[in-house]
């Protein structure tokens, strides 16, 4: 503005002081003041063009114009060019923090202070069955329909979590969800989900399993306590006494199984994955299963003597001149454990065959026998601590239920896989998957 009026001054003074002086000082105000209109409407055309280029859309456009108001249009651009740059870096900060979001496992979703969802993520469209975008502006409570999130959200103050079933992606399996909300900016809700399906069912394995030890472990204490008050207050002749004995000694003999197992367990979930550093000779350990299997056998005829001997058709296919890339008590443990299993679930008479074969992929170790086979629901669950098809049967054999469970670690940690396969009435087959990574061709 001070630089209009200064400039309508200078005009007028540069027309009427050179009139004033050649004519008078009434032709100079005449002039004086046809200078002044004129600047005025000139001024006003300019004030008028700048005003339409400042309603323009875009005002980078470069502008003819010369002197003061071009100065004022170049500043005005820069200034412009300043604050775009500013708001295109606010922007690309709100992104990144929004993909920060997006990608976190944790479902967050944004509320306003009525409730309603302002925004959310992937995550939390899964977690709570919603749409990101056709759910905005939705209440939370009308499209979770949970009792136990419509008490929690209609707290006063949430200090705690809350546990509750999220949306299913199968029928499988129900998630679990932890689910907690937080106050933030002025009265807005941040609702944070936490998938805890797994700690759930390792909370329940856990438990399942300090139940399942303590039933095993109790079993043959009390039937040692048993022995031991009959031998402490009932006299006995010398043959009872040794039969009571013999008795207390299987029993013994059985927790110690059941502790080795256990501590073989911790010990292949505790350590390191074998490496390739170590080469198993594959004949020898073969044949050291085979006479394993002959006495496992043998002891399972219940003969002693000469009477005494395996009551299996162990067939045993000859082992090929391989070497294998791992841990000799591991792999041997593994293989033990198929053939023994095979031995005392498989009747007197029936046939076991061992045997290796090699595929595309690596090598399986195979262990088939002729017993009564398995139903097909329980193949999945073989594999499990303590699991049992026949747990009378398992008992009298003086298996522990933690054989498969061993063998399905073992054959993990060294990069394979436990397969079975199994018909009631047909006999099953056990196989142990190793990859090619693990195979080598003994050298001479």
């Amino acid at each position: 503005m001070l630089v209009s009026l200064l400039e309508l001054f200078l005009g007028t003074a540069v027309v009427a002081l050179p009139v004033w002086w050649w004519t008078g000082l009434t032709e100079a105000a005449m002039a004086a003041l046809l200078a002044a209109l004129v600047l005025a409407v000139f001024l006003i055309w300019k004030t008028y063009r700048i005003e339409r280029w400042l309603s323009q859309a875009d005002l980078h456009t470069p502008l003819p114009w010369t002197g003061v108001w071009s100065e004022i249009a170049h500043r005005i651009q820069r200034l412009l060019r300043q604050r775009e740059k500013q708001a295109a870096a606010a922007e690309q900060r709100l992104q990144y923090f929004l993909q920060a979001i997006q990608a976190s496992p944790n479902g967050v979703t944004l509320l306003d202070a009525q409730g309603r969802i302002e925004w959310c993520n992937s995550t939390a469209s899964s977690h709570l069955g919603l749409d990101a975008r056709r759910d905005l502006n939705q209440h939370i409570v009308h499209l979770v329909r949970d009792p136990i999130f419509s008490k929690y959200f209609a707290l006063d103050v949430h200090d705690s979590d809350v546990v509750m079933d999220g949306r299913a992606s199968s029928l499988a399996q129900t998630p679990k969800l932890s689910v907690q909300l937080h106050a933030y900016g002025e009265g807005q809700l941040l609702l944070l989900t936490r998938d805890i399906t797994s700690v759930t069912l390792a909370d329940a394995m856990r438990r399942d399993f300090v139940a399942n030890v303590s039933h095993e472990i109790r079993t043959p204490l009390t039937v040692l306590s048993g022995f031991v008050e009959t031998l402490q207050s009932i006299p006995l002749e010398d043959a009872e006494k040794q039969r009571y004995l013999q008795l207390m000694a299987v029993q013994a003999e059985r927790m110690q199984s059941l502790v080795a197992d256990l501590l073989t367990l911790s010990q292949l979930e505790g350590s390191l994955p074998p490496g390739l550093y170590e080469k198993v000779d594959l004949p020898g350990l073969m044949s050291r299963l085979a006479a394993d299997a002959v006495a496992l056998s043998s002891v399972l005829s219940g003969h002693d003597g000469e009477e005494r001997g395996p009551v299996h058709d162990l067939v045993f296919e000859p082992a090929p001149r391989w070497a294998l890339l791992g841990v000799q008590s591991e792999l041997l443990s593994a293989m033990s454990n198929l053939v023994s299993n095979a031995i005392r679930y498989t009747p007197a008479g029936g046939v076991i065959r061992v045997a290796w074969s090699r595929t595309s992929d690596g090598a399986i170790f195979s262990v088939s026998d002729t017993g009564p086979g398995i139903s097909p629901e329980h193949l999945p669950r073989l594999s499990e601590r303590f699991y049992r098809v026949d747990r009378s049967r398992s008992r009298e054999t003086g298996g522990t239920g933690l054989g498969l469970a061993i063998a399905k670690h073992v054959v993990q940690r060294h990069g394979g896989e436990l397969r079975i396969q199994s018909e009631v009435g047909k006999g099953s087959t056990f196989m142990l998957v190793l990859p090619a990574s693990r195979i080598e061709a003994l050298t001479d």
